[in-house]
C-alpha cells in the first residue's frame, strides 16, 4: 500500500527577506524527504486558498522575525485571524514547529518561539522542537545558537544573499528534513 503524501506548510512573515530565506530552506529540506509536499505561505494577503493549504497540512511551521521581543505585527494579525479555527478546534492534533530570526545573536528570539509555541498549544497542536545538539558557535556550525524549542537564526545588517550565515541555513534545511521525517512517524 502506497504511503499517503504528507503536507507541510511554512507560515511566515518576512519584512526584508531574511526570514523568507530561512522559510524556503525549511521547505527545501522537507521536500528532500520522499512523500512530502512542503510549501510556503506568507501571512500577508491571506486568501481562501492559503487558509485551505493550512487546514489541509499535516504540519505547520510558524516563523517570524523578532521585533521588540515579539512576533511582527503582521504575524500577530495572522494569529488573531485564526480564532475561528481555534474555536472549532480545527488544528487540534496537527503537528507544529516554529522559528525566529533576529539581527542580534540573542535578539530575544526565545520570546518569539515561546509566543509561537503558546499559540500552537492553544490550538491543541503537537509541538516539535529542534532536537539537534549545537555543533559549535561559528557561523558555519549547525545549531550555533543552541536552541531546542525551535529554530533560531541570526541575520546581520547585510543583503539577504549574505545572511543568515551558512550554518543557520544548513540548520534550517536540517530542521525541514527532521520535520518531514517526523510527519511520517505519525500515521
Amino acid at each position: 500500500m502506497a504511503q499517503r503524501v504528507k503536507r507541510l506548510c511554512v507560515v511566515y512573515h518576512s519584512a526584508y527577506g531574511h526570514t523568507a530565506r530561512v522559510a524556503q530552506a525549511i521547505v527545501d529540506g522537507a521536500n528532500e524527504v520522499a512523500d512530502v509536499d512542503a510549501s510556503l505561505v506568507s501571512v500577508e494577503h491571506m486568501d481562501h486558498y492559503k487558509w485551505e493549504l493550512l487546514d489541509q497540512a499535516d504540519l505547520l511551521v510558524f516563523g517570524s522575525p523578532t521585533y521588540m521581543g515579539s512576533v511582527t505585527g503582521q504575524f500577530k494579525l495572522f494569529m488573531d485571524a485564526t480564532s475561528s479555527r481555534w474555536m472549532a478546534r480545527a488544528w487540534s492534533g496537527k503537528l507544529a514547529a516554529g522559528f525566529a530570526n533576529s539581527g542580534g545573536l540573542s535578539g530575544d528570539k526565545l520570546s518569539v518561539l515561546q509566543q509561537i509555541n503558546l499559540f500552537a498549544m492553544q490550538h491543541g497542536m503537537l509541538w516539535s522542537g529542534l532536537p539537534l545538539m549545537s555543533q559549535g558557535h561559528a557561523p558555519n556550525d549547525l545549531n550555533r545558537l543552541a536552541s531546542f524549542l525551535g529554530l533560531m537564526t541570526q541575520s546581520d545588517n547585510l543583503p539577504v544573499a549574505q545572511t543568515p550565515p551558512d550554518g543557520d541555513m544548513a540548520t534550517a534545511r536540517w530542521f525541514g528534513q527532521h520535520l518531514a521525517q517526523l510527519m511520517h512517524r505519525f500515521n
